[in-house]
């Protein structure tokens, strides 16, 4: 049963179909879409609304806390702000947001079970209002008995995404990022994951350009300015292959270990992003 989102608000195609026509039928899966300052503008109005929703999730995660209980807050946020759950019912996903917890790299579906003091989670929103999706996630420490190595291991995945940030200005190689964060993951003794990439987002959820985090991939094309998209690095404790649940969508490592990950959604602008 999915929770119910008021009338009034206005949806993506999928929200009744869980079939996202537009988007895979959209020219924007070959072709990255420039867009105007003012176009930016809106984007930010609807960014804002997901970084909300998501330090409003983020506030309530204490040990004996259910991940079922923020997917709630999430949903709430979102909804009464005017906004759209991005994720809810996109390919059948039941939730608001991906709660992806320890060993669970993403898209982990938020559960009955209660969080525990030493563990990791990361939170994953997508809102969509005024026509676009606002795309944000953050790896946060439950409780205080988390060790020094998840700490390394979450201080990694947000040093990679700030290194990923860097790259980000006209003519950049999209390529490039993928370069970047892998030299300093690896530097840091931990290894990023190839199966899933930062993507274009805008007045669809997921386009072109592809964002890949890891080294010698082939992205195609060059940042222009106008260009919208994420950067998301997921950064294992230990070895870089992941396996998917049989529900069709928690990714989470092979070996095991503890993964995080950041994220945030790009603009170019003339002197970088």
């Amino acid at each position: 049963h999915l929770r119910t989102v008021p009338a009034d608000v206005s949806r993506p195609d999928y929200a009744e179909t869980a079939d996202p026509v537009s988007e895979t039928r959209s020219k924007l899966q070959q072709i990255t879409a420039t867009y105007s300052p003012g176009e930016v503008e809106t984007l930010r109005r609807c960014c804002r609304v997901a970084r909300g929703a998501l330090d409003a999730v983020v506030r309530a995660v204490r040990p004996g806390v259910t991940t079922e209980e923020l997917d709630k807050i999430c949903h709430a946020y979102i909804t009464a702000h005017g906004g759209y759950p991005s994720p809810l019912n996109y390919y059948n996903f039941p939730k608001a947001c991906c709660t992806s917890v320890n060993e669970v790299i993403c898209h982990g579906i938020p559960d009955a079970r209660p969080l525990r003091d030493g563990d990791i989670v990361n939170i994953d929103v997508t809102a969509y209002i005024y026509g676009y999706h606002g795309d944000l996630n953050e790896t946060v420490l439950v409780g205080g008995g988390c060790d020094d190595k998840t700490k390394h291991l979450l201080m990694t995945a947000y040093k990679c995404l700030q290194k990923g940030i860097e790259q980000v200005r006209p003519g950049s190689r999209y390529r490039d990022i993928g370069e970047e964060v892998t030299k300093l993951a690896t530097r840091r003794q931990c290894s990023v994951v190839k199966s899933y990439c930062g993507h274009g987002i805008g007045t669809l959820f997921h386009c072109a350009p592809n964002i890949p985090h890891y080294a010698k991939n082939k992205a195609v094309g060059a940042m222009k300015e106008g260009h919208v998209f994420t950067i998301e690095p997921m950064i294992n404790a230990g070895d870089w292959r992941d396996v998917t649940w049989p529900d069709g969508w928690t990714a989470v490592t092979k070996d095991g270990k503890w993964s995080a990950q950041y994220e945030h959604t790009m603009v170019v602008t003339a002197d970088g992003v």
